[in-house]
């Protein structure tokens, strides 16, 4: 079977990696001239942790990354709401990990090299768009650098992994609506820091409608001081958005240092994090409304390109490699690649579906917001007379099996 990855993102390389250590070669085909440690943090929930180590890659991804002990919640005045055990503290059998994108896609590129070989690996290739027939799929492509365009390719079947702007996805969906803003517009960025808290937490402070700041270490000590590359993401509630969606535009420090400028708390001065980033960085929080489809014949859709989402619950690069794993599972068990695609479909379309408009209504973060509410945005005296401790345990775990990675369904998928 001849399969063509358009897209050498996580999504893509982990199709690859799945597909190779199973006996299938598969091509892919990258728009970036080379594949540099671009982006910042993401955070591996266990269902993902889990696939890595099925490829072989976790342990490379543990060592350069920041285990992540406990996920906490507090106000804007850094009064603690909510705390739980991540990972193996909670129980799972494989960590939650806080880590670079860049730390993720290397170990893949690297395994899939090693698996397959670096001629399988095309970079400098923009998709320009594909023809099926009955017995396979032509896909073109175009140099990256000049527009040049390359001479055609054919394959059994072709896995679009290209991201938030699909070209594969715009013409399996010509008709398709704007991506739907949220209301929320991001600034992300990362700085040299001391270690706060336990030193592996992901913590979400404040709300969005007065500034909502979610802060977590991608690396450790690289600094041969004991400081940590700490990573941050502010969300506010903004009217309007002009920029496209590019996870590159650079932002300004000026657009919202207004809501953290007095967030100084004995275990971590939030305004001196931000402004000892050098490099801030702004995205819409915009998705897209699911589709109704995902294949047509021998071609599907995988990832962002097939359902983008908030950056909401550390669930975009998630589903991805859910996606990868099934898609590559499904593939490797099929005498017929289009039977594979739509077995992939079946398992994959409705369950991503229901994180995306689970990621609008009733996200992670949640407990923050219900919080908000009821104490008017004001400070309170004890937790314990806003909210119980059974409701808020209640609203994380109901996030947990709506995305797939609730302990007692991993551990039954074992």
């Amino acid at each position: 079977m001849k399969v063509i990855i358009v897209g050498g993102g996580i999504a893509g390389l982990t199709l690859a990696c799945g597909l190779a250590k199973g006996g299938i070669r598969s091509d892919v085909y990258e728009v970036a001239p080379q594949i540099a440690p671009l982006g910042l943090g993401v955070n591996l929930l266990p269902h993902s942790t889990k696939v890595m180590a099925e490829l072989g890659v976790l342990d490379e991804m543990r060592r350069r990354s920041v285990e992540t002990v406990e996920s906490t919640f507090f106000n804007r005045y850094g009064q603690h709401i909510y705390s739980e055990p991540a990972g193996l503290h909670a129980g799972y059998d494989e960590p939650q990990l806080s880590i670079h994108r860049g730390d993720i896609q290397e170990p893949l590129l690297h395994r899939f090299v090693a698996q397959a070989g670096a001629e399988f690996m095309h970079t400098g290739r923009r998709c320009v768009g594909y023809e099926e027939d009955g017995e396979g799929v032509t896909v073109h492509f175009a140099d990256t650098l000049n527009g040049a365009p390359l001479p055609p390719v054919r394959a059994d079947v072709v896995i679009a992994a290209d991201g938030l702007h699909s070209v594969i996805r715009k013409q399996m969906h010509p008709g398709e609506g704007d991506p739907v803003y949220s209301g929320v517009n991001m600034w992300r960025g990362a700085a040299l820091w001391k270690p706060f808290l336990q030193g592996g937490n992901m913590t979400r402070i404040g709300w969005l409608s007065t500034g909502k700041l979610v802060i977590y270490p991608i690396r450790n000590d690289v600094d041969g001081n004991g400081n940590q590359l700490i990573n941050w993401v502010v969300e506010i509630e903004t009217p309007k958005f002009k920029e496209k969606r590019d996870w590159n535009k650079e932002g300004s420090l000026d657009d919202f240092f207004w809501a953290f400028k007095d967030m100084k708390f004995d275990w971590l001065d939030v305004p001196g994090l931000l402004q000892a980033t050098e490099k801030i960085l702004e995205f819409p929080m915009v998705d897209q409304d699911p589709l109704p489809f995902w294949t047509t014949g021998r071609v599907t859709l995988m990832g962002d390109a097939a359902h983008p989402m908030y950056p909401r619950g550390s669930n975009g690069a998630g589903q991805a490699i859910l996606d990868a794993a099934c898609l590559a599972k499904a593939l490797l068990a099929a005498e017929d690649p289009r039977q594979a695609l739509r077995a992939y479909e079946a398992e994959r379309l409705a369950a991503t579906s229901r994180v995306v408009l689970m990621n609008r209504s009733t996200p992670p973060d949640i407990i923050l917001k219900v919080v908000h509410d009821r104490t008017g945005g004001k400070p309170f005296e004890r937790i314990e007379d806003v909210i119980s401790a059974e409701e808020l345990a209640a609203l994380s775990s109901s996030y947990k099996r709506a995305a797939g990675y609730d302990r007692e369904k991993l551990a039954v998928a074992s």
